[in-house]
């Protein structure tokens, strides 16, 4: 990975870590997603403009399908993070739904992509995801988690992986533009959970009054995190750009105990250890 490549998977972690936070402290109902994705199309607009204006995207039909693509894996993983928090621990259930996704990313590219990290490569992946596990507790707590909220957590970790894979393909191969394929694809986001939305207006309101302040951050700082990461994968390969961007656990579990006042420091900071160690294999490799 080129140093700008760092760069931008650190930024996008930074501030992954920090929206979720704010997401965290709002409960992330339907209807906050659904206002959050409202807002983003909102603020991004004229972004998308300047950029189309620029470059005259002519889109074909294929390039339609990835946009519509990415649109319903978002949701799908949105839907399926939530219902793993709705019955399981926040502590568990995003652990192992961030760890997956690098892994599977990972042996996909490799298998099917032809990209082959070399051995220092492999051992961050490796380092990585043993921190991400470090953080989700030791075995036995979580052998004891509920084995439905597990569930969740995987298939949102396979979610992960499809659409990091997904939209690789449509930033490098197809050469979508990142902000505008983000923004098509959040519209699309959007409009898929509208009806959802409706169907909970008194939850709506209840949101844009009580957690505004979330809404607007998560919507400004969601998308611009994701956007670092695809201009990331348009330059390194995505085996390395998935398993390096998990480096948000640990910003999220120090802003965790700063800020939550969350247990366990001693075992975060040997997560955190072997997680920043991933980080430095990977970036040298």
């Amino acid at each position: 990975m080129t140093p700008l490549a760092v760069a931008l998977v650190l930024a996008a972690a930074f501030l992954h870590a920090f929206w979720n936070l704010h997401a965290k402290r709002a409960g992330g109902s339907i209807a906050f997603i659904w206002l959050m994705l409202c807002g983003s199309v909102l603020l991004y607009v004229p972004v998308a403009i300047v950029t189309w204006a620029l470059i005259h995207p002519r889109f074909v039909p294929i390039d339609w399908l990835f946009i519509c693509g990415t649109a319903v894996l978002h949701v799908v993983y949105f839907l399926l993070l939530q219902g793993g928090y709705r019955i399981g621990d926040l502590s568990v259930v995003y652990p192992l739904s961030r760890g997956t996704g690098p892994l599977l990313t990972a042996l996909v590219a490799t298998a099917f992509l032809g990209e082959r990290p070399a051995v220092l490569g492999w051992l961050g992946i490796v380092l990585v995801l043993s921190g991400i596990i470090v953080f989700a507790g030791d075995s036995r707590r979580l052998a004891g988690a509920h084995g439905t909220s597990v569930a969740y957590a995987v298939a949102t970790g396979a979610l992960i992986a499809a659409y990091t894979l997904w939209d690789r393909h449509a930033v490098n191969t197809l050469a979508l533009s990142p902000i505008v394929y983000d923004f098509l694809g959040n519209t699309g986001r959007a409009l898929l959970l509208a009806p959802l939305a409706m169907a909970r207006r008194g939850e709506i309101v209840f949101e844009y009054r009580e957690h505004l302040r979330e809404i607007v951050i998560v919507a400004a700082l969601s998308p611009l995190a994701y956007l670092m990461v695809l201009f990331a994968m348009r330059i390194a390969p995505v085996s390395y750009v998935a398993p390096a961007r998990e480096v948000s656990i640990v910003i999220g579990a120090l802003l965790g105990v700063r800020m939550l006042a969350e247990p366990d420091s001693r075992r975060r900071i040997v997560a955190a250890v072997a997680i920043v160690g991933g980080i430095v294999a990977i970036a040298v490799a």
